[in-house]
This record gives structure tokens, C-alpha cells and sequence, in this order.
């Protein structure tokens, strides 16, 4: 048991770390524009209070924390260019934490419009 919370640490870091360096690569001028905004929205997404699949529905609930976040995590690594992602990498572990205020906003706000055309989408099927 122990060493599997030690493992769930050690992702944890890993996955905290990764978030940085998306943070520091982002602003980065050799990152492509499709990047920036995949990164963007993925960060807000893991800063955001709020998720995509609420937490209480049993498994449905964690699936976006244990899938979505890493997939769309690892989906913009790859589209950053190799070199500023490991610049951007090396400048985390200099550093000990970005400050992500500002994409908690965002976060909640695409959250929010999400669900907002989500209901929009089943209010039109239902009246229809």
C-alpha cells in the first residue's frame, strides 16, 4: 500500500510539473498558435475548480480527472516543439510553482459555456 502511494505521489508531481512547463512553454514565441490554445484550454481545464463530469457521479466522475487531463496534457506536449518543451521543462524545475490565478477563470468559464451548450443542445431535442 505504501508504495502505491508513493507512486500516486510521485505522478502527481510529475503531472504538476508537466502543467508548469505547458505554463512556461505557452508563452513561448516558437510555440505554434494551435498549441497555445490547446494548452490554454487544457491548464484552465486542470486549474479550474469546476469539471467537466461532476466529481459525485460514481467512475464518471473521475474519468475526466484520470483521462482527459493526462490525454489532453500529452496531446499538446507533442504539438509543442520538442526543444521549447524541454527549455520550458527544465525552467519548472528551476522554478517551484506558476502562478495560475487568471486561468482559474478561464477555466470555470469554459466549464460553464460547455455546459451551457450542453443544456442547449437537450433543451433543443426535447422541444423538438
Amino acid at each position: 500500500m505504501k508504495r502505491w502511494i508513493s507512486r500516486a505521489r510521485r505522478s502527481a508531481a510529475k503531472l504538476k510539473r508537466r502543467i508548469n512547463a505547458l505554463l512556461i512553454a505557452l508563452r513561448d514565441p516558437a510555440t505554434p498558435w494551435y498549441a497555445k490554445t490547446l494548452g490554454i484550454l487544457v491548464v484552465a481545464y486542470a486549474v479550474s475548480p469546476l469539471d467537466l463530469i461532476p466529481d459525485f457521479i460514481p467512475i464518471l466522475g473521475l474519468l475526466d480527472d484520470l483521462i482527459l487531463l493526462p490525454l489532453g496534457i500529452m496531446l499538446t506536449i507533442r504539438l509543442i516543439p520538442r526543444p521549447v518543451f524541454l527549455s520550458a521543462l527544465r525552467s519548472s524545475w528551476r522554478q517551484k510553482q506558476v502562478k495560475a490565478v487568471g486561468l482559474r477563470r478561464v477555466g470555470i468559464f469554459g466549464v460553464v459555456f460547455i455546459w451551457m451548450c450542453c443544456a442547449a443542445i437537450a433543451a433543443r431535442l426535447i422541444w423538438h
